[in-house]
C-alpha cells in the first residue's frame, strides 16, 4: 500500500508521523526523568495532547494516503496526442495498441473487457472510460501505484495503446 502512496504524502505522512514519534519520546524517557512526578497534576493536558496528536495522525492517514479518484470520460481516441515538448502527433493505431496492451502486460493489473483483461489491482478502463489524453498522460508518467512507462515503451506504443484502451473501454 505504501507504493500506491504519491511521495508528497509520503513526506507528509512522515513528517506527522515523527512529531507523533517526538512527542512519545519525550513523554516516555525525558520528562520523566526532569519530572518524576510526570504528567501529575497535568494528567489532562498530557491526555488532550496525546488525543489531539493521534487525531492528527490519523487525519494525516486519510488526507496523504488518499487515493486519487478515476474519472469517466468519454472516448476520444481521435484527437491528436500531444507530446511532452508540446508537438502534436497522429492519436495512435488501436490495432496496435492491442498488442502493445498485452505485451507490456496491462491486463495483469486493469481490467478491460475487449482485451479479456480482469486485473484488479488498478482501475477497471471499462468504468473509468479513460479519454486518449488521460492514457497517455497516465502511461507516460504513472499515477498512484501504476509506474511510468516513458522508459519501456516508446512515444509511438503509448499513443496506439492509449487509442486502443480510449476506444475499447466502456
Amino acid at each position: 500500500m505504501l507504493v500506491a502512496i504519491t511521495t508528497e504524502g509520503k513526506i507528509g505522512l512522515g513528517v506527522v508521523a515523527g512529531i507523533f514519534l517526538l512527542f512519545a519520546i519525550a513523554s516516555s524517557f525525558w520528562l520523566p526523568r526532569r519530572n518524576p512526578d510526570f504528567p501529575g497534576e497535568r494528567l489532562g493536558p498530557f491526555v488532550a495532547v496525546t488525543v489531539l496528536l493521534f487525531l492528527g495522525l490519523m487525519a494525516a492517514v486519510i488526507v496523504f494516503a488518499k487515493e486519487e479518484e478515476e474519472e469517466g470520460h468519454e472516448a476520444t481516441a481521435t484527437q491528436p496526442a500531444q507530446t511532452e515538448t508540446g508537438e502534436t502527433g497522429p492519436a495512435g493505431d488501436a490495432a496496435a495498441g492491442e498488442d502493445v496492451f498485452a505485451s507490456a502486460g496491462c491486463g495483469s493489473c486493469h481490467t478491460l473487457a475487449d482485451a479479456g483483461a480482469s486485473g484488479t489491482i488498478g482501475p477497471s478502463l471499462d468504468e473509468a472510460q479513460p479519454d486518449f489524453e488521460r492514457v497517455v498522460t497516465t502511461v507516460t508518467n504513472g499515477r498512484g501505484a501504476m509506474p511510468s512507462f516513458r522508459d519501456q515503451l516508446s512515444e509511438q506504443q503509448i499513443r496506439d495503446v492509449a487509442a486502443y484502451v480510449s476506444e475499447s473501454a466502456g
